[in-house]
């Protein structure tokens, strides 16, 4: 099948492409490169088109889509604390370009869309497991853009009966993940931290727990879902089903790289200083 993977360049996506690549499918790429990286493209096990542009325009998109098959449709400005900052560009990002990806999917007549939504969606509804039938509850402007993504894919399932599968991702982290960036997960900050014995920051007591979902398990589930038998409009949950503690995660890193991890605590707005050899607590 041919498959165009927008926001291709990206952590999650170029996962997504070279996975395609190993099982022979044909890949187109979109990205404007604003959060994805050129040198991700390098490299690949087998060839892949790629189209520079940006999901709110409408008239690139439709070029991108032409001749697909599915789209897997990644792209998006991430980040709850940048949604937070600057709420308007979030939406042009990820709610009206994912407008554009589906009008133009259905003026292609592409077969299917998964779409790349997020446990951000349930905001901070205690009850675990999370499932999807639990009313979402966002609380910032890129979780609301999620839900808004959603909602667009079953309204275009409705109306046009068109093919679109959402997937909730769970703090997904792995390889190809930019411990760097300014918006980067807790795992590459933490084995950054540890691997150039740094102490890693973390506020409260550290017993806070998320769903860690290993990339691979979400490539595994966008390639599932391209072809999936389900209901148009299915939304789905990615993750493990278990959770883990930000102290328990630094003491398996611990253990995996064979050195001693401390941490540095912020209570009441104030770090307490601890050595790098320090232990946990």
């Amino acid at each position: 099948m041919n498959y165009l993977v927008t926001g291709g360049a990206g952590f999650i996506g170029i996962n997504i492409v070279e996975e395609l690549l190993r099982k022979g499918e044909t890949v187109r790429v979109m990205d404007n490169f604003s959060t994805g990286k050129r040198e991700n493209l390098s490299d690949l096990p087998g060839s892949v088109e790629v189209l520079e542009g940006d999901v709110r325009s409408y008239h690139i998109v439709r070029e991108a889509v032409e001749g697909i098959d599915v789209i897997l449709h990644e792209a998006a400005l991430p980040s709850v604390p940048r949604s937070i900052r600057d709420p308007l560009t979030t939406n042009e990002v990820n709610v009206v370009g994912t407008l554009n990806v589906l009008q133009a999917a259905r003026d292609a007549r592409v077969k299917r869309v998964v779409f790349a939504s997020s446990s951000s969606v349930y905001g901070d509804n205690p009850e675990l497991p999370k499932r999807e039938m639990l009313k979402p509850s966002p609380l910032s402007p890129y979780a609301v853009s999620k839900l808004a993504g959603e909602q667009y894919c079953q309204a275009f399932s409705k109306i046009y009966k068109m093919e679109t599968v959402c997937l909730r991702y769970f703090n997904v982290f792995g390889p190809r993940q930019d411990p760097g960036s300014a918006y980067a997960a807790v795992i590459p900050k933490f084995i950054q931290s540890a691997l150039t014995d740094h102490v890693p920051v973390i506020y409260g007591d550290g017993e806070q727990s998320r769903d860690f979902t290993y990339v691979s398990n979400v490539v595994d589930a966008n390639i599932r879902a391209a072809t999936a038998d389900c209901p148009p409009g299915t939304v789905m949950n990615i993750a493990c089903g278990q959770t883990a503690s930000l102290n328990s995660l630094l003491k398996q890193l611990g253990r995996v790289l064979k050195k001693s991890v401390g941490r540095n605590p912020i209570r009441n707005g104030h770090i307490t200083q601890l050595t790098k050899h320090s232990k946990l607590f």
